[in-house]
């Protein structure tokens, strides 16, 4: 189902699902950077997970907006 497809609750929950990913992303991406050099060759695959999530979760705020000014 797309963004534009979903109702206001709908977008809502899916941003607080995509909202805890993100944190979990990040603090994925500070414990690698806190261990280096260790595992360093991890780096791309985490920051490219962490870059889209957070994509998502932009994506989902912003249709979030759309929605409620639709609503008005």
């Amino acid at each position: 189902m797309s963004l534009q497809d979903m109702s206001l609750e709908e977008l809502e929950a899916h941003a607080k699902k995509l909202s805890m990913r993100a944190t979990n992303a990040k603090m994925e991406l500070h414990d690698l950077s806190e261990e280096l050099p260790t595992d360093w060759q991890k780096i791309p695959d985490v920051a490219q997970q962490t870059f889209e999530i957070y994509r998502d979760l932009d994506a989902a705020r912003k249709a979030i907006k759309i929605a409620k000014q639709a609503k008005e």
